[in-house]
């Protein structure tokens, strides 16, 4: 009797450090239950081993940064049933997407000696302005419970249960003290997405957004507290341009505060 076919899995990598594909390793003996259920056909951080699509689920690290990660990522989606972004990069554009704040040309001639040699876009972009997206999972970087999570749901047929709260919730959940209101530490745990299970506040530091803006946030309510707390617009500005400056409600606010007052 044929054994039933087990799901290919395949990660990728774009512009990015790394660190999403390391939780997934560092998920050590979940990881080996996954891989005994799943045919793990490309993971190059993991193994050299490489078997071409399709593939039932392709996990995609990093932003869309050069022509040749364009047009990687679109091969990528047409060889893959679905596909889920994994980490900031991924999905706001990482924080290499702060360099889309200056001319890219000045930026290169700065830093390289031979700038006419690099082939880049303009923006550091997330993955879902190129192609369609079946679920993003957030975090600098994500979070390896939810991480397995989400990869065994796909595989299952349905939608992850991930936590769509604040990171508010999650400082509640703990018991923590609140570190903007007890504190007043700058904080953007009211507009950022939970899952990091409060690190900073817990250790007495305000959330920096490493996990992106929860769905609508009030990033506006936020920014006028902080500066009614006595917090510059430059640190606001320099509040909501880190991990996630590509992340549009993130991009807005900054924006705004970085614009010539009257």
């Amino acid at each position: 009797m044929t054994a039933p076919r087990r799901p290919k899995l395949a990660v990728w990598k774009l512009a990015s450090c790394d660190g999403c594909q390391l939780s997934l390793l560092d998920c050590g003996d979940e990881l080996l239950t996954l891989a005994g259920g799943v045919d793990v056909a490309h993971f190059l951080e993991a193994s050299s081993r490489a078997v071409r699509g399709p593939y039932d689920l392709s996990l995609v690290e990093g932003s869309v940064t050069t022509p040749a990660d364009a047009e990687r990522i679109r091969t990528i989606r047409r060889s893959s049933r679905l596909l889920m972004t994994i980490g900031a990069c991924a999905t706001a554009g990482g924080i290499q997407a702060l360099r889309d704040l200056a001319d890219i040309d000045e930026l290169a001639a700065s830093v390289y000696p031979a700038p006419e040699m690099l082939d880049v876009l303009a923006r550091s972009s997330p993955v879902a302005e190129h192609v369609m997206v079946d679920f993003e999972l957030h975090g600098c970087p994500v979070d390896r419970h939810e991480l397995l999570d989400a990869v065994g749901a796909l595989l299952q047929g349905r939608r992850p249960a991930v936590n769509a709260d604040s990171v508010c919730v999650e400082c509640k959940l703990r018991g923590l003290v609140c570190v903007l209101v007890g504190y007043g530490v700058g904080c953007l745990g009211p507009v950022t997405h939970a899952g990091c299970g409060a690190l900073c506040p817990a250790v007495g530091r305000g959330c920096y957004g490493c996990f992106g803006p929860k769905e609508n946030p009030n990033t506006a309510s936020l920014a006028a507290w902080l500066k009614a707390g006595g917090v510059p617009d430059d640190e606001i500005v320099r509040s909501f341009r880190a991990f996630t400056a590509g992340a549009p409600a993130f991009r807005r606010e900054a924006d705004d505060h970085d614009a010539p007052h009257d």
